[in-house]
């Protein structure tokens, strides 16, 4: 018989010391910090969201300001550590702030595709029957479309401006949170602990937000952040096709529309706010995938 099988003190602690080795291994934050990929994007982020909120602080000087005496210089010139613009703006402090403008509404859109997504897959997947076959098949209807084409179609109804971008990518992302957690309730309703609570007298909206909504979040929330990736990539696509945010506002997609017709002459325009939007998706991406790793009950090591 082993030792940690014995009943003796010695042997009871030795299992609790195992037991909670163990738990602690196997923590959501030890599992994620195992996979490097994720570390790595998370740091990323936590760099882009830093720039995001300390813009004044990060960068000195004006992203509005004019200075045609100096456009186009060069990176690593005098006082211009990105160069500057067509119109002499300094290059560093506009994709400063571009970051803060980009987050901003890529987080906005996916809090937006969030909550309406939820409540139509909840709605669907809990009612089942005529009511899920509509919602359904509206969802699939907007599945027709590519996002950024929805997105463009929203955007030329609604106009532009930030809220209005916001509220565009947040309905061209609907029907994927829709469906993530439509199949999340029609599986978790026919639980156990639902039976119990309908025998009890629970409501049914009861049901939804106390006892299913909070079982289904580990998939809502990887796909939250995975979806703050697309949400730049598409903002930026709005933006670079003047249908986004307008300059002098600053955004990742603008400067990159901006510098686009001086690729021969001063690539840095177009290469230095491109380089940010791919490093602000890696960083999403990568740190979405280690979430998901993390509450995956299986990923044990």
């Amino acid at each position: 018989m082993s030792k940690l099988d014995t009943a003796t003190p010695g042997g009871a602690m030795s299992s609790e010391a195992l037991f909670n080795r163990e738990k602690k291994a196997n923590s959501l934050w030890r599992k994620f910090c195992r996979n490097r990929a994720a570390v790595i994007g998370l740091v990323i982020v936590a760099f882009m969201v830093f720039i995001a909120v300390f813009s004044p602080l990060v960068a000195q000087q004006s992203p509005i300001a004019l200075d045609l005496k100096n456009k186009l210089l060069p990176p690593l010139s005098p006082g211009h550590i990105f160069g500057t613009d067509e119109f002499g703006r300094d290059l560093f402090a506009r994709i400063v702030y571009g970051a803060r403008t980009s987050i901003i509404i890529a987080a906005g859109a996916s809090v937006v595709g969030c909550l309406l997504g939820m409540i139509v897959g909840m709605i669907a997947g809990y009612m089942g029957g005529a009511v899920d076959s509509v919602l359904m098949r509206i969802v699939d209807g907007m599945f027709a479309f590519p996002s950024i084409l929805l997105s463009i179609v929203l955007v030329t109804v609604l106009g532009n401006g930030a809220l209005n971008v916001i509220l565009a990518l947040g309905i061209s992302s609907l029907p994927r949170f829709a469906r993530v957690v439509r199949g999340q309730v029609t599986i978790l309703k026919n639980e156990e602990y639902c039976n119990a609570e309908r025998v009890l007298g629970a409501s049914h909206l009861r049901l939804m937000i106390v006892h299913i909504l909070p079982n289904a979040m580990s998939p809502i929330i990887v796909y939250f952040t995975l979806n703050i990736a697309s949400a730049i990539l598409s903002e930026a696509g709005l933006s670079f096709l003047g249908l986004g945010i307008i300059a002098p506002t600053p955004s990742w997609g603008n400067i990159l529309r901006a510098g686009n017709p001086f690729l021969g002459t001063a690539p840095h325009v177009a290469f230095l706010p491109g380089a940010f939007i791919l490093l602000a998706v890696l960083g999403f991406n990568l740190t979405g995938d280690g979430i998901r790793d993390a509450l995956d009950p299986k990923m044990k090591r």
